[in-house]
């Protein structure tokens, strides 16, 4: 093994010996085995950049609220909406109080004490169950009355009537009120972006 070393590092520095014994300059005229290159560049580069830059805005970050106006015994609808230009993001939320989801629900509750009478009244507190009572052949009922007297008491009262219009202008009930205060904001509200624009 040691043997195999000493060989090694003979070689190794034989072959040192000889890459730098040659130090002469190498000179073309005067031996043929040599090969001079001379090779002079000059260059000169002109570089000329024409360069755009786009800047996209980011993405509309509005987001509409989330409410929750959901449950068994939740009469109120939510509501809610957002937008967002280049400067403003507007978001809005609201709950709407479902004024026929409350006849039902109190109505249920007055039939199911047993008050079928009062459940039948709060129900005739609608224009079209009013209306659909009357057709029927059973009145609905008023000031304790019912059945015929009930009738008689109807026509002779016809200002009790639901939605009831003699001769003035008809008035909005709370629901409609309601619907047109909300078109009227949603409508202020992208007006009011088309001029941002």
């Amino acid at each position: 093994m040691k043997f195999i070393i000493k060989l090694l590092f003979l070689i190794f520095l034989f072959n040192f010996s000889n890459a730098s014994a040659d130090t002469t300059p190498c000179d073309s005229s005067t031996n043929s085995n040599c090969i001079e290159t001379n090779s002079n560049t000059n260059s000169t580069s002109t570089s000329t950049i024409d360069s755009t830059t786009t800047v996209r805005s980011p993405p509309p970050s509005a987001m509409a609220p989330n409410i929750n106006a959901s449950g068994n015994l939740s009469c109120h609808v939510a509501a809610t909406a957002a937008v967002q230009t280049q400067i403003l993001g507007i978001s809005v939320g609201k709950t709407i109080r479902d004024f026929n989801c409350e006849r039902l629900r109190n109505a249920a509750r007055m039939y199911d004490m047993g008050l079928k009478i009062s459940a039948v009244a709060i129900m005739c507190e609608d224009k079209r169950v009013w209306t659909a009572m009357k057709n029927a052949g059973t009145p609905c009922p008023i000031n304790g009355l019912v059945g015929d007297a009930a009738k008689t008491e109807w026509e002779n009262n016809p200002h009790l009537v639901p939605d009831y219009v003699a001769g003035k202008k008809e008035e909005w009930n709370e629901d409609d009120k309601a619907t047109a205060r909300g078109a009227a904001g949603i409508g202020a509200l992208l007006l009011t972006l088309l001029f941002l624009l």
